[in-house]
């Protein structure tokens, strides 16, 4: 009997949380957010996968800036300004493995938060891949999954849609010997478009 040396990964994300990384906080000058929320241990949070961060305003927090600290979805240290918003959410677009530190640029108007986005950038494998197949189930909204290499900025190997149909399976084909990272691969996608999938490379 012969050996294969395909491996598979199982990739979902956990629901978006707010006050994840944060909760309620009305600094009275410039200084750092307790973190403190549910994803968080030891001062610092570790995401199920990497994904965006939000800030959300109760008040006018336009003139501060929240630099967020950590690591990115390749391990690499990575910090991300995000402007402060009018009682509302403001979203970043890094995605992060780990946040250790967020700081606020000036005093808040109110209380701020900061938890997890719906932005995610997977880990397929880190080093040089295959990929040779996946199954895939739905959520109840389409949208675009995107396979780079080396980073969430890498170049793209591959893109599909999905359905929108909540529940339902797809097999989407791969060619060949499959599709080829060199780099490592990540797939990126809205936690809205995707319920889960099991990938196969080698």
């Amino acid at each position: 009997m012969s050996s294969s040396d395909i491996q598979a990964a199982f990739i979902e994300a956990a629901a978006a949380d707010a006050d994840g990384i944060a909760t309620a906080i009305n600094l009275s000058e410039a200084g750092d957010l307790t973190i403190d929320g549910a994803l968080a241990s030891g001062g610092s949070v570790t995401f199920d996968q990497p994904r965006n961060v939000t800030i959300t305003s109760t008040g006018d927090d336009t003139g501060v800036t929240f630099t967020v600290t950590g690591t990115d979805e390749t391990g690499a240290a990575q910090t991300e300004a995000i402007t402060g918003v009018n009682a509302d959410v403001a979203t970043g677009t890094s995605y992060f493995a780990t946040v250790t530190q967020i700081a606020a640029s000036g005093a808040t108007d109110g209380n701020v938060t900061a938890g997890s986005g719906t932005a995610i950038a997977a880990v397929i494998f880190r080093g040089p891949l295959r990929l040779r197949g996946m199954y895939v189930v739905n959520s109840g909204t389409a949208g675009t999954i995107t396979f780079r290499e080396t980073s969430s900025s890498g170049p793209i190997r591959m893109q599909y849609n999905t359905t929108g149909t909540d529940g339902s399976t797809e097999f989407p084909s791969i060619p060949d010997y499959g599709i080829l990272h060199k780099g490592g691969g990540y797939v990126l996608f809205s936690q809205a478009n995707l319920s889960s999938m099991t990938l196969f490379f080698s």
